[in-house]
């Protein structure tokens, strides 16, 4: 099956036999309302979701006595937007790491794909914030038919649960980053259609949006291993010929090659983890720095979002638990599992712990599988709720909250 295809399928549009354009119905006759509302469904979800969020953002920076135009260009944001417009030579040197401090490397931190894309947009001659808005819009719609797909094909999956899945991804904790000039949902884009490709077997599809993945966040390294080991599952099995040997090879093209980069302009072999540990205290812990956090937290307590952030850590493992006992896919599993162990057992900014989790889907899909199964206003009350609850926390952590995420 080609990546055509699947565009095809999940629509599911009407394709007409050979030599019947001339006696069956025009286009306008066959592009009925029901047909249209289907082909824009998953758009449609994602984006009146996604409304929800920018409404409790609104709402809270009036609160705060902040902007919500602000709040969707800041922190990361910032970084992006510098890097679109001028390059990694031209960020100005008040952008500075955690620590306050600035070195003619320090921009290398931040992957390229998001802000060269955005920087593309702009040299059109459109402005630079609306530009870099309109590609994560653009994106996360593109996530929205990849979910509406991956609901479809897993197991007892249906077009409901793809819906629900697209309702819950977009109102999910921090899933502000979907509206704001952040690379999430570029990656999630990428990552969520490679995984599809590797249900289909579409192996040299799966290759490439992992390939482009990892030119967006460091998290492809998860996508990575899941697409590496499913090529590798074919191959032991003889299934699919010489594709799945391609798909594996070209998959770690763009990770490998930033990383690389980034090594020989800071004239150290792992360059970019260096500047990920004197810029931002960030490096592999096996988990102790997130297990002291959640200690002091809960023994503590007067910050909001920190206790939150602990209960939504808790509620990540054991989501991807019941996804095991649910047998999920398998490489869904085992991507979701590399995303949580990047995350979770690394130090560093623990108030982003939750943002690096939004592209961890298949914590999402046992949720999905659930509500998809129950009456549709139950479904939909518990979605809401979710939904509202979501959109406080992601706006409260952008205006409220006096950190980084």
């Amino acid at each position: 099956m080609s990546a055509t295809d699947v565009s095809s399928t999940a629509v599911e549009a009407d394709v007409d036999e050979p030599g019947t354009a001339e006696r069956g119905p025009g286009w306008r006759d066959r592009v009925t309302p029901p047909r249209l509302l289907r082909l824009l469904a998953p758009a449609l979800v994602f984006l009146g979701v996604r409304e929800v969020g920018l409404l409790a953002l609104s709402w809270m920076a009036g609160r705060n006595g902040s902007s919500a135009g602000d709040a969707l260009r800041s922190w990361d944001g910032q970084w992006f937007l510098s890097i679109a417009a001028n390059g990694y030579a031209g960020v100005p040197g008040n952008l500075v790491d955690a620590f306050g401090k600035r070195s003619a490397e320090t921009p290398l931190a931040f992957f390229p794909g998001y802000p060269t894309l955005v920087g593309w947009v702009h040299d059109l001659g459109f402005r630079l914030v609306p530009s870099a808005l309109a590609v994560t819009i653009a994106f996360g719609v593109v996530c929205a038919y990849g979910l509406t797909r991956l609901g479809t094909i897993i197991r007892g999956g249906s077009r409901r649960v793809g819906l629900v899945l697209v309702a819950l991804f977009a109102g999910s904790p921090l899933s502000i980053v979907l509206s704001m000039a952040y690379s999430e949902a570029m990656f999630c884009a990428f990552a969520i259609w490679a995984l599809v490709f590797v249900l289909q077997r579409q192996w040299l599809e799966a290759g490439l949006a992992c390939a482009v993945a990892g030119l967006v966040r460091p998290t492809a390294a998860a996508l990575v291993l899941a697409v590496g080991l499913a090529a590798l599952v074919a191959i032991t099995r003889r299934q699919d010929g010489w594709r799945p040997w391609v798909g594996a090879a070209i998959a770690p093209f763009g990770l490998v090659l930033y990383l690389a980069w980034v090594g020989v302009r800071t004239g150290e072999w792992d360059g970019w983890f260096a500047l990920q540990e004197r810029g931002w205290d960030s490096g592999f812990d096996g988990g102790a720095a997130t297990v002291k956090f959640s200690m002091d937290v809960l023994a503590d307590g007067r910050s909001v979002l920190e206790v939150a952030t602990v209960g939504l850590i808790v509620g990540a493992l054991a989501l991807l638990a019941i996804g095991v006992r649910r047998r999920v896919e398998w490489p869904l599993l085992v991507y979701t599992a590399g995303v949580l162990v990047m995350d979770l057992c690394s130090n560093g900014l623990m108030n982003s712990k939750v943002r690096l989790m939004v592209p961890a889907i298949a914590l999402l899909i046992p949720i999905a599988l659930a509500l998809a199964k129950r009456r549709p206003s139950t479904a939909v009350a518990v979605s809401a709720a979710f939904v509202l609850t979501g959109s406080w926390f992601g706006a409260y952590a952008v205006t409220a909250w006096g950190y980084a995420i």
